[in-house]
């Protein structure tokens, strides 16, 4: 089989390519504009598969969030009905840091979160809101950062 011809162009292999840019600019660049420590507002995964594997991966997070040094709380709003109190024990959650809201009467879980997060008494506030709207979203990250909290929110699929 033929390939039609194609003209041959100079090609540097991927190695020389790389050392053929000049490094102290991008090196001085790195040094003069360090990283930002400041955390994003909100952040969300996205998980997918059967409930109990969904679970087993979220379990070390929630595990590291829940065991923060810091004095606020972990709170999980209206969590599926999976996440109870034997598997916050079992995951090996620290549940004396741990608060699980659930809305009551017309308040929505969007509502409730946001309230949660505006208060400030959480580290990190978890939803598991789905489907998200631009405009939640925007929600929550103005009240995480009116309250100098985390919104993590949880999409099952």
């Amino acid at each position: 089989m033929q390939f039609p011809h194609t003209p041959q162009h100079t090609q540097l292999p991927l190695f020389e390519a790389f050392m053929a840019q000049p490094l102290a600019p991008v090196l001085k660049d790195v040094i003069e504009a360090p990283w930002s420590v400041e955390p994003e507002a909100f952040s969300e995964l996205s998980l997918r598969g059967a409930a109990g594997n969904c679970l087993n991966l979220l379990a070390p997070i929630l595990r590291e969030l829940s065991q923060d040094q810091e004095a606020r709380w972990l709170t999980l709003i209206a969590p599926p009905a999976s996440v109870t109190q034997a598997w916050l024990r079992d995951a090996g959650l620290n549940r004396e840091r741990i608060l699980l809201l659930q809305p009551r009467g017309t308040q929505s879980a969007q509502q409730l979160t946001c309230e949660a997060l505006r208060l400030g008494r959480s580290h990190t506030v978890v939803s598991w809101l789905n489907p998200l709207s631009s405009t939640a979203r925007q929600q929550l990250i103005s009240a995480a950062r009116t309250g100098d909290a985390q919104s993590l929110n949880i999409r099952l699929g």
